[in-house]
């Protein structure tokens, strides 16, 4: 889920990339276009276990490499088409969470809902959003702060740890108005190497495996040289769902 703390004008483009990592855990690369004339931060949340540590994720600094969306496009050279915070008498409030410079970005992990008391007040979504959004009440956050303006990212990437280590998980429901609504407007590229797996029908397969077309030195572990990339549009209007596989 793509979730924003502010009003965001426009949002557009978005690629995820994915795959399994050592002990349970998973890599996520995350890149979008937007538009906003305050600055803001988006809300990842993230299927972590229970009790997960305040660095239970690992960011990973894409500043140097970020055409990494680019290159998984190579894989591809035939276009397709589209496819389908505290009250009063609670115990005193946790030392403040941490804020990692990444590149451009500045994010931090929430490990439950909870913790978002403890989150900068730069980062906080209204109080009662979550209430509305009982899915992700065992959720972890993955939170980055955003310029306003039409700025040029570079993708943003980690590492966490999986409540479900049998499937892979992509953050693609949204919330862009602070509604949350059933069905949305996809504009969705997804692209997922299952390490030893075959992936789900409709995704299309890269004709070579992914060191031949991406930079596997300055992905900095996320990419792994001998496996193929799959991949899966998502456009127009789509049931509003995070998507596993």
């Amino acid at each position: 889920m793509c979730c924003f703390t502010g009003v965001v004008e426009s949002v557009s483009t978005t690629q995820i990339f994915a795959r399994p990592a050592s002990e349970g855990r998973q890599y996520l690369v995350y890149h979008m276009q937007y538009k906003a004339k305050e600055p803001l931060a988006m809300v990842l949340p993230i299927p972590t276990p229970a009790g997960s540590a305040d660095d239970a994720v690992k960011f990973i600094n894409l500043e140097k490499y970020d055409h990494f969306f680019a290159d998984l496009l190579k894989g591809f050279p035939v276009p397709r088409p589209a496819a389908l915070p505290l009250a009063a008498g609670d115990p005193p409030p946790k030392a403040a969470l941490p804020v990692v410079e990444v590149g451009s970005f500045e994010a931090s992990f929430v490990p439950k809902i909870a913790d978002f008391a403890r989150l900068d007040a730069r980062f906080r979504l209204p109080d009662g959003v979550w209430d509305k959004l009982p899915t992700y009440k065992n959720y972890g956050f993955a939170v980055f702060k955003l310029k306003e303006g039409n700025p040029k990212l570079h993708p943003m990437a980690f590492e966490f740890p999986r409540a479900n280590t049998k499937a892979v998980f992509f953050p693609t429901v949204h919330i862009h108005d602070g509604k949350v609504h059933a069905s949305a407007a996809f504009d969705h590229t997804l692209y997922l190497q299952p390490t030893g797996g075959r992936a789900p029908r409709r995704w299309d397969e890269s004709p070579q495996p992914a060191g031949m077309f991406m930079d596997v030195e300055k992905s900095k572990g996320l990419i792994s040289a001998d496996e193929h990339v799959y991949r899966l549009r998502i456009a127009g209007r789509q049931k509003n769902e995070d998507t596993l596989v």
